[in-house]
């Protein structure tokens, strides 16, 4: 087997990512969160050299514009099943998902769609029942975190050993601080209930174990309080690596296909 991922785009603007994991008779393909519009997901899959067809499943992390604003329209038109806690469906109650097209994730268990096996956990944010995931090939695991507050014990045990991580750096507090931002929504960030800063996210390096990692991506920077550089140094001085090693999810373009 062989795991594989990429980023369709993050930030506040959208976020999808793509897993793709690969057997000798098959190969399945996972979309977490769909924050774009019908026409823009498609363009961006293409570029990544997918086209609607190739996913065998959305996976939703919570209810907020930027990760589920495109999955209703996208999961319908295109017939691909939807998995979602029952807090975010609650929100969602008027989607217009199909009913054959849901699935619903208890963000205590595991489960598998075809090949991938997908791990939720729960995650602090200002949503209802929001989660984050595991990906994994039955040997290799991709940990993604983004959309949460504050770091927990439960965070840290699910993340610890991956092979590849995708770890929100949403703001430099010093930026937010002095930034354009209204005090209530720098509050809100900031917030045990809002999105990790960078050095709380190097933070979350030192207490996990990193020893089989290959892979290490920003994702989710503000583009009024953050830049690739102050985000790649809170890291890789976490981790005692090159900067250049982080890799950047960024809003317009993610990143390119990486091998687990």
């Amino acid at each position: 087997m062989s795991l594989r991922f990429c980023s369709l785009g993050s930030g506040s603007e959208g976020n999808a990512l793509i897993v793709e994991v690969k057997t000798v008779s098959s190969t399945t393909r996972v979309m977490m969160d769909c924050g774009f519009g019908l026409a823009e997901t498609e363009r961006r899959l293409a570029r990544a050299g997918l086209v609607p067809g190739d996913l065998d499943g959305i996976t939703v992390t919570h209810e907020h514009s930027d990760h589920i604003g495109g999955v209703a329209r996208f999961a319908r038109r295109h017939s691909i099943p939807v998995w979602l806690t029952h807090g975010t469906a609650k929100v969602l109650r008027d989607t217009s998902i199909p009913s054959a097209l849901l699935h619903y994730v208890d963000p205590r268990v595991s489960f598998e769609v075809d090949d991938i096996r997908v791990t939720p956990y729960y995650v602090p944010h200002d949503a209802n029942e929001p989660v984050q995931y595991v990906f994994s090939d039955g040997e290799k695991r991709l940990g993604v975190l983004t959309d949460t507050g504050t770091l927990t014990t439960h965070i840290e045990e699910t993340l610890s050993g991956c092979n590849a991580l995708v770890l929100e750096c949403n703001h430099d507090l010093d930026m937010l601080m002095n930034g354009p931002y209204p005090a209530a929504l720098k509050r809100r960030v900031a917030g045990k209930f809002g999105h990790l800063d960078n050095q709380t996210s190097a933070h979350l390096l030192t207490r996990i174990d990193c020893t089989k990692l290959t892979h290490l991506f920003a994702a989710h920077l503000s583009s009024s309080n953050n830049s690739p550089t102050l985000a790649q140094a809170a890291l890789a001085g976490a981790l005692g690596c090159a900067h250049e090693w982080v890799g950047i999810a960024d809003q317009d373009s993610g990143f390119d296909w990486r091998d687990a």
